[in-house]
């Protein structure tokens, strides 16, 4: 219920005007990287920094729609606007490859990503569905819904497949995380199922409550995994004698829970110590699945995913070829020095050398690091970090818990892209795609981050109109 009506009523413009301010950076530096002097107008739209000028128009005109309309619109439309871009992922894997994925619906010279709006409709329902009053946080049904709501995009993005996008997904488990759903439910019952122990409905385990930490255990699992599972481990007691990497990790693992099983033996109650032969197991079993599924997983990649991750891991060292990116991505960032070439004077990273390929999209930091320098770089990343604790104070400050919600949603999935483009750029993840908010050229990226931003904005005017 509202108390008042208003367009632009408590608009919070310390983020308003870093979403503009994010825009003219990302304008400037396009045409700066595409700039052709036979055509300089910056309005040119037969080039790419006329078409971004278009993109920047549409995403403000769009914002405008946002603030047009009510705020409780999208926590009614929820569902509706979700099943809508279920739909439109469906649709794109029956249209053209594009770059071998059929993640583009093209519209005459033009295209759009449905995935980049997928994020969209996937942190409004996720929000609508949580933030409904009296839900049971801890129940099964709420944690197979609400990660139901986040997997089934993520299978039809996969299909595409857009590997950067489906990273991105994961984003809403620190969501999840936040709100305090925990996988309890869902473990407790496959444990009641297989082991002859009953355990209590309000039982919980440190697996299900703790999944962000388990999450950061299973990657560095995951990298352990990929680093050693094709090499041979030597043994100085074996000589001419070794043993394949996998085996070895597996090995490692069982005398690490052994160990474990005899530390909570000790410092557990007499009560209590059957349970640690049961976290003993449990956690063997999961630790070498994991090694397992790793192992298997990596061997089903394509060729380039396959080699990607090798160039990242320091596997493979293949400069002028698979990693010619990322190399040339890094040299310009580096050739900008502490204060930079000037704004126009990267030659590393223009298109009018194409030393470095998408240098206007994926590759957008790059091209901006080397007129701006480790100074400007400095300052856009500053401008990140404000924005994305700027939308943190948002998100504690509502009266809703759909506005709360979703703001952490934003918030999650700008990190996500603001880290990995960057690190791509620097050598620390790899290159899957993922555009530099409000900086890189294209109309997918720019639309659905506006919409987001706006939406956002939207619901943070309205939230003194809320009666609590």
């Amino acid at each position: 219920m509202r108390q008042n009506q208003s367009l632009t009523g408590n608009l919070d413009w310390p983020l308003f005007i870093a979403v503009l301010l994010m825009m003219g950076i990302g304008l400037a530096t396009v045409y700066s990287v595409a700039y052709d002097a036979n055509h300089p107008n910056i309005f040119d739209f037969s080039h790419k920094y006329g078409k971004q000028v278009m993109w920047v128009a549409v995403s403000l005109f769009l914002g405008l729609l946002v603030f047009l309309i009510d705020s409780d619109i999208y926590r009614k439309f929820a569902l509706p606007i979700y099943l809508f871009v279920l739909s439109l992922l469906i649709l794109v894997l029956f249209m053209p490859a594009v770059n071998g994925a059929h993640a583009w619906l093209g519209f005459g010279s033009l295209g759009i990503q449905p995935a980049e709006f997928a994020k969209i409709g996937t942190a409004i329902l996720l929000a609508r569905y949580l933030g409904t009053l009296n839900i049971n946080i801890q129940s099964r049904t709420t944690v197979a819904v609400s990660n139901g709501i986040i997997l089934l995009p993520m299978a039809l993005i996969l299909l595409q497949p857009d590997a950067g996008t489906f990273v991105v997904f994961t984003s809403f488990l620190f969501v999840l995380y936040r709100e305090g759903v925990s996988f309890d439910p869902l473990i407790l019952g496959v444990l009641n199922a297989i082991l002859p122990t009953r355990f209590g409905r309000f039982s919980s385990t440190w697996l299900g409550s703790h999944f962000i930490p388990i999450l950061f255990i299973v990657i560095f699992l995951s990298i352990i995994t990929l680093l050693i599972s094709n090499t041979t481990v030597q043994f100085d007691w074996l000589p001419g004698q070794g043993i394949q990497g996998i085996y070895a990790l597996i090995i490692s693992i069982a005398l690490f829970c052994i160990l474990a099983f005899i530390f909570m033996r000790v410092i557990f109650s007499r009560r209590d110590r059957n349970r640690a032969a049961v976290i003993a197991v449990l956690g063997f079993v999961l630790a070498s699945g994991l090694c397992w599924t790793v192992d298997y997983g990596f061997d089903q990649l394509a060729s380039h995913q396959k080699e990607r991750i090798e160039l990242v891991l320091g596997l493979r060292v293949d400069p002028d070829g698979d990693d010619y990116n990322r190399n040339r991505a890094m040299a310009a960032v580096g050739s900008g020095g502490l204060f930079g070439k000037g704004y126009g004077n990267a030659s590393v990273s223009s298109l009018r050398t194409n030393h470095v390929p998408e240098s206007e999209t994926d590759f957008i930091f790059c091209p901006y690091a080397e007129e701006w320098g480790f100074a400007g770089s400095v300052v856009l990343v500053v401008l990140y970090l404000f924005m994305m604790l700027r939308i943190l104070v948002i998100a504690e400050r509502q009266k809703a818990a759909f506005n709360r919600i979703y703001a952490y949603c934003v918030a999650m999935i700008l990190f996500y892209h603001f880290a990995i483009n960057i690190g791509m750029n620097i050598e620390f993840a790899p290159v899957i795609g993922i555009p530099l908010p409000f900086l890189s050229y294209g109309g997918s990226s720019m639309m659905s981050f506006s919409i987001m931003m706006f939406i956002l904005l939207k619901l943070d005017s309205q939230r003194k109109d809320v009666l609590s």
